[in-house]
This record gives C-alpha cells, structure tokens and sequence, in this order.
C-alpha cells in the first residue's frame, strides 16, 4: 500500500523529467473506461459493488500514482477527476478545485479535500526542480491512510482476528478509557443487539463511541440511533468509512434537534462514506448550541456561494444565521472541533491559493 520515494541515481542527480505521452482520443477513451471500472473491483475479485467505496477510492489513488510513474499525465488528470466526482468535488475544472472548493464550505472531510487538491496541483502543474515525484507519492501514501483503516489496528491484531472473537473482546467488562472502538470490526444486522444491551449496561462510563469501517449501513445505524442519543456523556461519534448515505442526514438532523438527545456531543464524524460531502446548517448550528465554547472549526460556512442543502428548511437557515450572528466576533464559523486523524505520512501540506488549512 505504500511506496518509497523515487532514489536518484547519484548524489546531485536530478530525477529525471517524465514526458507527457500522447494518446489518440478514442484510445484513450476506452483505456480510461476500463481503468476506473478496474479500479472499483480490484479489491473484490469482480464484485466491486458490494464494498465499501473506500476500497474503490484507495484503487483510484494507487493507479493514478502508477499512471504519472509512466509520464501519463492525462490519464492520471482524468482518474483524478473521477476521484474527485467520488468524493463529491464534481468540478471539473482545475480553476474550481484551487479556488471555487477552497473555502471547504461545510465540509464533511477537509483533510482529504486538502490532500486532493494539492494532488491536482502536482498533476497538472508538475515541478521540473526536486523531487516531485516523491512529494507526489507522499500525498498518495498520506490520502491511502486516511481513507483507509488505520495501521494500528493490524497491528493491535484486530484485522487478523476472527470478527466474532473481537466484537466479544470489546463488549467485555468497562469501555477502556471510556471508549467503545469497534472501529474495523464489520458488523451484522445481528450484533447490534449485543452492541445496544452493553452501550445501555455502561451508558455512565462512555464519552466516545468509534464505529469507522465497520460495514455500518442507514437501517443500521437508524437501530442503534435510540441508544446512542441518550448517552448521557458521549462527546465523539465516529462514523467514517462506512456505507452511510446522505439520506441519515436527515434522522440525525431531526434527533439533534432536541437538546435532550446527544446533551453532551461535539462532533459527529460522517466522512468517507458512500455520498455524504458536506453537512447541513442546522446539523452544525445544534451541535454549536451544544459546546458554544468550542472555537475550532474544520468549515467554514458562505450564504453567498454554493447550494443550500435540501435538509434546510427556511426556518432553519434563519435560526442558523441568527446563531452566527450571536457568536463571539460575528463570524461565519460555527465552533466545532473534529477530533484527530493523524497523516501517517507526516503533515499535511500548506494550502495554497486562498484554501483553509483543516484543523487536525
């Protein structure tokens, strides 16, 4: 899954420049049809649709790096913007990707929005001095692991282990320092009675609940909905990686707004699911009301740019605005903090062009 960076030949030795290949658009054509149909199954051994669209996404980065390897850098320009359709960055124009989705308004993930777009800005705009090609296998080794189920948990033995034994593991005895992190753990239909009988039993006990990359679908997530909203201290439900769809925007929207339901919670992570891109206005406004303190945000919010999502009501938008207006300094950020995600690879680059650097 990783690479190493391109090694000059000797010391002083720049590497060398790739050429720009020219292919006859028909040809081109059917070769890029078939490389994003094989980039959604190569995981699944020709049953692509039934993963996570994780899998297809981390497919997509790993033959985009292959294709620049090659100097096919239209190839790779068109797998991009593939990726970032994906990934809800519908723009294809470059102008749109560094300027228009700079402003990360609502967004669910900013971190993979920053690492797409400086993936754009090699791609299109390749540097003749440096190591590019290594800065460019890095942002691919960095996108990989956030989009993916984190290192740490291979090597904790939970991907080697049988999923029975480590939902067993983990529903026994008090949350380890009042987690529940089933995180990697793919789940049925059946567990989830199990998994609400111990949230309710050690309800006092739990601030955090990790449920990324458990195979977790809306009718899923819809049952364990009543027990996880009376928690009564959970400050952090992660959600990512999963088979979400925008349509649970809706449920979760309706349960936030009763200040009774999720009292203590601070951010609510749906990144990396099948088609949630950005997050609705009154999703983010009653989170604000429920840690007003909080002053770190990963969105930024613009009423004059962009659509407004079909959750949002006109009364919500008012009483969003209202909210805004009422917070410290007037500004257009509503006070979440997401929690960390940590790049393996090391810090993410320095967004340029007038983008917002995420709060990691």
């Amino acid at each position: 899954r990783q690479t190493k960076g391109c090694q000059p030949g000797s010391a002083g030795e720049s590497p060398p420049a790739h050429r720009r290949k020219k292919v006859p658009p028909r040809e081109r054509g059917d070769f890029l049809a078939s490389l994003v149909a094989k980039s959604g199954e190569k995981f699944g051994k020709g049953g692509g649709s039934s993963l996570p669209p994780y899998h297809r996404r981390i497919c997509m980065i790993q033959d985009m790096l292959v294709l620049v390897k090659q100097g096919k850098q239209e190839e790779a320009t068109e797998l991009l913007r593939h990726l970032r359709q994906d990934l809800g960055m519908e723009s294809t124009s470059l102008d749109d990707v560094l300027y228009r989705y700079a402003s990360f308004r609502n967004l669910v993930d900013p971190i993979t929005h920053d690492l797409i777009i400086s993936l754009a800005r090699y791609i299109h705009c390749p540097k003749p001095e440096g190591d590019s090609l290594g800065a460019m296998e890095k942002l691919c080794r960095q996108l990989t692991y956030h989009l993916s189920p984190h290192s740490q948990w291979r090597r904790q033995g939970i991907m080697r282990r049988k999923p029975q034994s480590c939902l067993k593991a983990v529903l026994m005895g008090k949350p380890q320092d009042n987690t529940v992190d089933l995180s990697g753990i793919p789940l049925t239909l059946k567990d989830l009675d199990r998994i609400t009988s111990y949230l309710q039993h050690s309800s006092e006990h739990i601030d955090t609940v990790e449920l990324c990359f458990t195979e977790l679908t809306d009718d899923m997530l819809l049952q364990l909905l009543p027990v996880l909203c009376v928690l009564p201290h959970l400050t952090t439900l992660s959600l990512n990686g999963n088979r979400l769809t925008k349509a649970i925007l809706r449920d979760l929207t309706e349960t936030l707004k009763d200040p009774k339901k999720f009292p203590s919670v601070t951010w609510i992570d749906l990144g990396n699911n099948v088609d949630i891109f950005s997050l609705p206005q009154p999703f983010l406004v009653s989170l604000k009301r429920r840690c007003p303190k909080q002053g770190n945000l990963p969105t930024i919010l613009e009423f004059g740019e962009g659509q407004v999502s079909d959750l949002e009501s006109q009364d919500g938008l008012a009483e969003s605005q209202e909210d805004l207006q009422a917070g410290p300094g007037k500004t257009d950020n509503i006070g979440l903090q997401q929690p960390d995600r940590t790049v393996e690879a090391g810090e993410l680059p320095n967004a340029e062009q007038g983008a917002a650097t995420p709060q990691t």
